[in-house]
């Protein structure tokens, strides 16, 4: 007999099977999902967020998928990543097999593949994939919330960001909170062959040491020629109230302190509120002195906050080591939001 959660799952895969929306959690955040070979479908995504069509999303596959029918000119650095790292957070950027709607990518001759690893996630993958004449089931899924704002690591998140399309009967698989908190890590490989080494196009969880310790080299920074890839746009992950960053120093020297208008309050998020003294206009907020808990806490923090009726949200700037790489990326496009 299936569970209810099955039932949920099989459910869901054929709603994606006639080219509908799903949304659903993977170990990052959750996804809004479509399937990745229906152009119409993934337009959905587009229209739904608000995403602009040239701002490629993610295909999502099975662990033991074949990663030959999504790209072409495979090179051996992706071998070697996939078995380090997937499933996974790690997304890879390579050359788009020709059969493969361009819809996926922006119009680019890439696509991005990761196969997550969270279990719900793996199961709607494998179920869908069934459904797939050639069996090889991909879901298209960028982050599934509103573009450019804060990404979800609860259901209820997503089922707040998109009323309209849950009252049309769009499932939310239910996941539980997200184990990660912040989206994938993304190298390019798909300029292998042209003589460009891996690239870094975004931080995440996998850092590039570890990167590094698997190809014998560090991936080097984007290039002007880098292909276009999720969440890399200047102004990103910004939550509704305007938000800053501000220095240990800054905040000594009092640039938030005394400044706050009459009938406003600010939330100052700081990773020692008990150091500060109590100011009219502000509440303190404490954080995660460790990156990794930082980096799970961020998203439903900053959701959390911009609900709470602020003026303004000031963040005190993190530590500039590598450990830190992936939120940093994260407040400081947050942050550009808000010039």
């Amino acid at each position: 007999m299936q569970s209810s959660q099955e039932q949920a799952i099989i459910q869901a895969a054929s709603r994606l099977a006639q080219g509908e929306l799903v949304a659903f959690p993977t170990e990052t955040v959750y996804g809004l999902g479509a399937d990745a070979e229906n152009p119409r479908a993934v337009n959905k995504i587009y229209q739904a967020k608000g995403r602009p069509a040239n701002h490629p999303v993610i295909v999502h596959v099975a662990p033991g998928a074949d990663l030959s029918y999504w790209a072409k000119n495979i090179p051996e650095e992706a071998n070697k990543l996939i078995k380090a790292f997937w499933p996974g957070p790690l997304t890879l950027i390579l050359q788009r097999a020709s059969h493969i709607p361009d819809t996926v990518s922006g119009g680019q001759d890439s696509v991005g593949v990761r196969c997550p690893s969270h279990p719900v996630a793996q199961a709607l993958l494998q179920q869908f994939a069934r459904l797939k004449p050639s069996g090889q089931g991909g879901v298209a899924a960028p982050s599934a919330n509103k573009f450019g704002q804060v990404s979800p690591t609860l259901a209820e998140h997503v089922i707040s960001e998109f009323p309209e399309e849950i009252a049309r009967g769009m499932p939310v698989l239910e996941g539980g909170a997200t184990e990660i908190g912040i989206e994938s890590t993304i190298i390019d490989l798909s300029r292998i062959q042209q003589g460009v080494k891996a690239v870094l196009l975004r931080p995440g969880h996998i850092s590039r040491e570890q990167i590094k310790q698997v190809l014998g080299y560090p991936p080097l920074l984007p290039d002007n020629h880098a292909p276009r890839a999720s969440g890399t746009l200047k102004a990103h992950y910004a939550p509704r109230t305007p938000l800053a960053l501000i220095t240990a120093k800054g905040l000594e020297a009092g640039q938030v302190l005394g400044q706050v208008p009459p009938g406003q309050k600010w939330a100052v998020c700081v990773f020692n509120k008990n150091s500060q003294a109590d100011m009219a206009g502000i509440d303190w907020f404490q954080v995660s002195s460790e990156p990794v808990q930082y980096a799970h806490d961020l998203y439903a923090f900053l959701r959390k906050v911009d609900s709470l009726g602020y003026q303004r949200i000031y963040i005190q700037t993190l530590p500039e080591d590598e450990r830190w790489d992936a939120v940093n990326d994260r407040l400081q496009r947050a942050a550009a939001a808000f010039p």
